[in-house]
């Protein structure tokens, strides 16, 4: 991990070039050195040579001179040999390990050239014998050749080993080796420390940056210089200030779109240009829980579409404008609305509103159902009026009793008229919010025993059980008692009219802290399932063959539940085919005080 990291890859690059540098310089630096020592050397031997040579020429070859000689010779560690036209006269050659016959001096081409052209002469060379062995051992000698001025062919040659020279190497290429060391050791710490000081700040930006990318934008990375650095720390909290700002705002956008589709009624979706589910809210998802269940599709294609839809998608994308379809979904009517979404001049998707219009649809249908319903009702009535009134024009009632009998039906005929022209203004004045309720404090077992006198005769003429049973405490209630009559007329003459000889009809008060509960009962024939939900629609007749031929005009359950509705309450029914049918009345325990405000 360090050689990929910028501390390793920045010390390893400070490294390498410190060691380049020192290798060469170390290079050029020893070679140097020696080239000045064997320089140096060459010129003191060549001095000594001189002067003995001069030594020599001034005193000749007499044993004083010799011993002084060599005794210089020992001085410096080297040998000596003396020339005289050309052959060797005299030498000091105890002073090494070897020495060299004269031939070596008289037979080289280099050192010759002092005894034939009295040139001063100096060589390093290897002088090994040519009858000597490879491994004998035998040094590098430096020989130096000094001609003598008043001597044909004459030189004097002094010679020594180059050890001492490469001690003196040695001792230098040891030097320069320790110093390249610590210099190496001083460069890496020196580096290291450098490259992770340098590094620190990136390090703490790098943690910094993967903290952002988590999400956690309160991350701030430290100042510590003002260099290239310190400024790259002063962009990354300024950036990381910008971000939290653009992704706050982001989020908030996102939440409030959100909201705004989760609280639409309608459903939305949007599509991708592969047909494929980009956003859907919980309307749009409901209309698609019911799509699957109607065609037992599983979870795991939840993601397929209605046939119909993906025709509208593709005709969308192609044709490029908004297209409407209305489907059916477990009995109610779907409004699909689609039209493209652009990325600037190109289409990358669709949005679908997809509206619920049961409810529409079958206020339509109430309303038409409601003018066949008032043309039917009063069709009859005015038919008879006009039959029996042609009748009395025509003088076909010739009787007194005959027209005393025309002119009853005509008169039940203008009541029953009267009647469902009265009920549909109650109602139309009801739906339209100006019920007028007259309150007043009732004692509601007492009124529920009048309603139970009322009715008492007429359930005794079929053969019916006529019951009321109270439960709880303080009978006093804040009520409209007209309407609330009106409200329980209604219910027992429904539960009397629907129910078969012997049975049993009830009427269940229950008293509660905060809520009164009525309960209007029958053991009757019941509502079918399906009709159910439509009994408190205007016009609605149950099956005439369960009323024994006392058919109502069908709005007394509408006018009810507005009745109810406007003392705060709620009217509901439960019913089981030939079982019977509880309609249920809830209405809050209101005081005079808590209605007054």
């Amino acid at each position: 991990m360090l050689w990929q990291s910028v501390v390793g890859k920045l010390w390893f690059t400070i490294l390498l070039l410190v060691s380049v540098v020192l290798s060469i310089l170390m290079v050029l630096l020893l070679r140097s050195l020696e080239q000045h020592n064997l320089t140096e050397a060459e010129t003191q031997l060549q001095k000594h040579a001189s002067m003995l040579a001069t030594i020599y020429e001034e005193q000749g070859n007499d044993p004083d001179n010799r011993e002084m000689i060599d005794r210089y010779g020992e001085n410096f560690s080297s040998n000596i040999a003396i020339f005289e036209a050309g052959e060797k006269v005299w030498s000091s050659e105890n002073y090494l390990p070897f020495r060299l016959p004269p031939e070596v001096f008289t037979e080289d081409t280099d050192l010759s050239r002092v005894l034939q052209e009295g040139a001063v002469v100096a060589k390093e060379a290897d002088f090994r014998p040519r009858s000597a062995s490879i491994d004998s051992e035998m040094e590098t000698i430096m020989v130096v050749g000094v001609p003598l001025n008043n001597v044909d062919n004459g030189a004097v040659y002094m010679y020594q080993t180059l050890s001492i020279i490469e001690q003196t190497s040695n001792e230098t290429r040891r030097i320069v080796y320790l110093s390249a060391g610590i210099a190496i050791i001083l460069t890496t710490v020196f580096a290291f420390f450098l490259s992770s000081r340098m590094t620190a700040p990136l390090r703490k930006m790098r943690q910094a940056a993967l903290e952002v990318a988590e999400g956690n934008f309160q991350t701030k990375v430290p100042i510590l210089t003002h260099d290239e650095i310190g400024q790259l720390a002063i962009a990354f909290n300024r950036m990381r200030r910008e971000l939290n700002r653009n992704i706050a705002a982001l989020n908030q956008e996102k939440e409030q779109l959100a909201r705004i589709l989760s609280s639409m009624a309608d459903g939305v979706m949007t599509f991708n240009r592969k047909g494929e589910v980009v956003v859907m809210n919980p309307p749009a998802e409901r209309f698609f829980e019911d799509w699957r269940y109607e065609m037992e599709l599983q979870e795991s294609i939840a993601h397929q579409l209605p046939e119909e839809m993906n025709e509208l998608f593709q005709k969308v994308v192609t044709q490029e404008r908004e297209e409407l379809i209305e489907i059916v979904v477990q009995g109610r009517s779907w409004a699909i609305l689609m039209a493209p979404l652009y990325d600037q001049e190109d289409v990358r998707g669709t949005v679908a509103v997809i509206r619920d219009m049961t409810e529409e649809r079958l206020h339509d249908k109430l309303r038409k159902d409601f003018i066949a319903n008032v043309s039917h009702e009063l069709r009859t009535p005015i038919s008879l009026l006009q039959g029996y009134s042609e009748a009395i024009v025509d003088d076909v009632a010739g009787t007194e009793e005959d027209q005393k009998e025309i002119a009853r039906i005509i008169y039940d005929e203008s009541l029953r008229m009267g009647r469902l022209v009265n009920e549909l203004l109650d109602l139309a004045r009801m739906e339209a919010g100006h019920t007028e309720l007259n309150k007043a404090e009732v004692n509601i077992q007492e009124f529920s025993e009048r309603m139970i006198r009322k009715f008492y005769g007429y359930a005794a003429e079929d053969g019916l059980h006529l019951t009321t049973h109270l439960t709880g405490e303080n009978p006093i209630v804040w009520i409209d008692p007209d309407r609330m009559e009106q409200v329980l007329t209604n219910l027992l003459h429904n539960a009397i009219r629907h129910t078969e000889q012997g049975g049993d009809v009830a009427l269940n008060i229950r008293l509660k802290t905060d809520i009164i509960e009525i309960d209007v009962a029958d053991t009757g024939s019941g509502i079918k399932e399906e009709d159910l939900p439509f009994v408190f629609e205007r016009f609605y007749k149950g099956d005439k063959s369960r009323t024994r031929g006392r058919s109502g005009t069908g709005l007394g359950l509408a006018i009810a539940k507005n009745i109810v509705e406007a003392h705060q309450g709620e009217l509901s029914v439960h019913s089981r085919m030939n079982k019977g049918t509880t309609f249920s009345i809830h209405l809050p325990r209101i005081t005079v005080e808590a209605d007054e405000r």
